[in-house]
C-alpha cells in the first residue's frame, strides 16, 4: 500500500484523509517534526504533505528557508523516492521557490486546496 505522511503544524492544513482513504492511501499523521522525521527514517514514506511557512527570522543566520528544510534535507537520505507536496498561504508563494531551487518538490498549491487540487497532484506521476 502507497505510504503517505501528513505534517499537521497549523489549523489551515486541510484533512483530506478522507480522500486518502478513497485512493487507498495509508496516512499518518503527525504534530511534530520530530515525529515525522523519526517515521520517515524508520519507514519511508511514498508522499509526504506538509504546509510551508517561511522563516522571516530564525536563528540560523539565514541558512534555513522555511520550516522544511531539515525534513528536506532527510528526505534525500532516508526516502530520496518520496514525493513531497507543499502546502502555501497565497503571500508566502514566492518564499516556495527559493526553497524549490534546493530541493525538488512533488507539488505546490496554494491555500485553500480544494480536494481536486491534491487528488490531482497524488495521481501525477
Amino acid at each position: 500500500m502507497t505510504r503517505l505522511y501528513s505534517l499537521v503544524e497549523s489549523a489551515t492544513h486541510p484533512n483530506f484523509s478522507a480522500l486518502y482513504r478513497r485512493l487507498k492511501l495509508e496516512e499518518e499523521r503527525f504534530g511534530a517534526m520530530r515525529k515525522l522525521l523519526s517515521a520517515v527514517k524508520k519507514r519511508p514514506p511514498d508522499f509526504i504533505v506538509a504546509e510551508f511557512f517561511y522563516g522571516y527570522s530564525n536563528d540560523y543566520a539565514g541558512i534555513t528557508i522555511s520550516n522544511l528544510d531539515v525534513l528536506l534535507y532527510s528526505l534525500q537520505k532516508y526516502a530520496p523516492h518520496c514525493r513531497c507536496i507543499v502546502l502555501v498561504a497565497k503571500e508566502e508563494r514566492e518564499q516556495v521557490d527559493q526553497l524549490q531551487k534546493i530541493f525538488p518538490l512533488h507539488e505546490v498549491l496554494v491555500h485553500p486546496v480544494a480536494e481536486a487540487q491534491m487528488e490531482a497532484a497524488l495521481q501525477q506521476p
